[in-house]
């Protein structure tokens, strides 16, 4: 389920539109824990969400095809959500956030993603991550 949010930032040269998407995935039986880690470290992302991933500083450098991007850990808390936003950039309010939490009504656990994409690549990153979430839970063994 995705939901969408239009989100307007101005260049100085142009003005782009960014949109912001929500998706939001179901997991059962996985312990919160071992998500989160699939989430936070290093080799846990190099599992599923890119062929490589190390540390610089605060930084993650993830890697495809042996091109790295470096993207700033901005925020988080503790089994609940890491939001991180890439270097190069332009919109300083644009980020990729990973969130946790336990649905209520079946005690599964939820793993909601925020991106902003250009209206031209929203049904491809909405493509993207559904591929990368199905790795994950593979990897995770679901």
């Amino acid at each position: 389920m995705a939901i969408l949010a239009k989100y307007l930032f101005f260049n100085e040269y142009y003005m782009t539109v960014k949109e912001r998407i929500h998706l939001e995935y179901v997991f059962d039986k996985v312990s919160k824990n071992i998500l989160w880690n699939h989430l936070t470290t290093p080799t846990g992302l190099a599992d599923w969400f890119a062929d490589d991933v190390s540390l610089n500083g605060n930084n993650f450098v993830f890697s495809w095809n042996k091109s790295p991007q470096e993207a700033e850990k901005i925020g988080g808390s503790h089994l609940s959500h890491i939001r991180f936003r890439w270097l190069e950039e332009d919109d300083s309010k644009a980020y990729f956030e990973f969130r946790i939490h336990t649905v209520e009504l079946t005690g599964s656990i939820a793993l909601e993603i925020v991106d902003f994409v250009s209206p031209e690549e929203r049904q491809e990153a909405i493509t993207l991550w559904d591929s990368q979430v199905k790795v994950l839970k593979r990897t995770l063994g679901i």
